[in-house]
């Protein structure tokens, strides 16, 4: 019998006080506001003109045309004292380091002064030994090649004048990020809509389907931003994972630490931060031997479900890093196991000279033409940027078996679910 909200044990309160609620105030009287100094005022990510048309569709793909693109961000903390060449080498994967290392000799690659206003100036300094410091913006011009998405659009779950609840189609990513950019939630919807601003309040792993809230206005994302941090939104998700998941509630409280931001690799380790979920196994299939889990996120951290199931032994069946054997192990990462730097060198291959294959396609899940389908280095380059080009994503590669199925308030002021996806619906008269 499928298990509900109402079983599960109360949320534990936060280990500061909860926030009180935002007051409800008149604002007759009270001084109006200043406009708030933009601080990307001239420091768009979009200082190129886009494609036109932007999108287009083929193969089941959402895809956008190659173009030149500017992309400026500020110095992250971990980056300062390094040099360009060691940031783009050790935080990024999208090139190979030749490219890199030739864009910062050419000066398409440069640091960009910032005034007090943080706003970017005309001072710039190039050059592969340049120190990147606090308060420098990092400047990179380049012909950029997105990966197709799919096809499918974005689910309206609910709207009003306030916000949007949607329901992200699995493998596309929340905003602008590494190789994405245009193929992002927020830009589909801002071209869908006219120029629409999404304001997103919640955030999903690319690969992951499922329930998503979108603000209209500052007012209301700062609203459910307030609900996330003081814990009084119940979360449900729904994850198909490899093998016979135990009976019962399964808690797992072990502190999770990304060890590479490079690869979005997260591990179980002590001095990670706190994390904790609680699992119930709804059926499980012993014909093709994997469960059907209902997760219930306490914390928020990066890959929090993927990590845990990893850890407990029963991985996300077609999740292409935490349950491939080629990178954990026969294994699979259980219980932690596995040196971080051996497996940080396996995965750096994934999807450049191997494809990145869960261990539910070593178990035939998949065919043979969809395990050919799948993308890696095709060994050709553009003929405009000379960068490698990559093939199409199989049809496996666009998601995995996780989706985010619930979001409730505590106090029954409010509840929105999504549609289960069409794997969480197999054999459902299996228990």
């Amino acid at each position: 019998m499928a298990t509900t909200l109402d079983q599960l044990p109360p949320i534990e309160p936060s280990s500061t006080s909860p926030l009180p609620p935002p007051p409800q105030t008149s604002h007759k009287h009270q001084r109006p506001r200043a406009p708030k100094k933009s601080r990307t005022q001239n420091v768009s990510k979009f200082a190129n003109l886009p494609p036109d048309p932007l999108y287009y569709f083929e193969d089941g793909l959402r895809k956008v045309h190659p173009y030149d693109y500017t992309y400026n961000t500020f110095c992250k903390e971990r980056w300062r004292g390094k040099t360009l060449l060691e940031i783009f080498s050790t935080e990024f994967r999208d090139r190979p380091l030749e490219y890199y290392r030739n864009a910062i000799a050419a000066g398409t690659v440069c640091v960009c002064g910032t005034d007090k206003q943080a706003t970017r100036t005309d001072t710039t300094r190039s050059g592969l030994e340049t120190i990147v410091k606090n308060g420098d913006m990092i400047s990179h011009t380049m012909h950029r090649h997105e990966p197709p998405v799919t096809e499918k659009p974005i689910g309206i779950v609910f709207e009003d004048e306030n916000i949007i609840a949607i329901s992200k189609p699995a493998g596309v990513p929340v905003h602008p990020t590494g190789r994405y950019n245009y193929n992002s939630v927020t830009e589909i919807m801002r071209h869908d809509r006219n120029g629409f601003n999404p304001m997103p309040c919640n955030r999903l792993d690319r690969l992951t389907s499922g329930l998503m809230f979108i603000a209209k206005t500052r007012d209301a994302a700062d609203a459910f931003m307030h609900q996330l941090k003081s814990r009084t939104i119940r979360k449900q998700y729904v994850a198909r994972v490899r093998g016979e998941f135990p009976e019962g509630d399964i808690i797992c409280d072990q502190p999770i630490l990304q060890i590479s931001p490079k690869l979005g690799l997260n591990r179980i380790k002590a001095d990670g931060k706190p994390a904790k979920t609680l699992f119930r196994r709804l059926r499980y299939n012993a014909t093709k031997n994997y469960s059907i889990v209902e997760c219930h996120p306490y914390t928020g951290r990066t890959h929090q479900l993927r990590v845990h199931l990893q850890f407990l032994g029963y991985p996300i069946a077609n999740d292409p890093i935490y349950c491939n054997r080629k990178v954990f192990g026969v294994n699979l990462g259980k219980g932690g196991e596995g040196d971080d730097e051996d497996i940080i060198t396996r995965l750096n291959r994934m999807g450049k000279t191997e494809v990145a294959e869960a261990e539910a396609y070593h178990e035939e899940i998949v065919n043979e033409h969809q395990r050919k389908k799948a993308e890696k280095m095709t060994g050709e380059v553009c003929e405009v940027c000379a960068t490698p080009l990559y093939s199409d994503p199989g049809p496996h590669e666009l998601g995995i078996y996780l989706h985010a199925k619930k979001y409730e308030c505590e106090g029954g002021a409010w509840c929105y679910e999504t549609s289960l996806p069409e794997w969480a619906l197999e054999d459902e008269d299996e228990k």
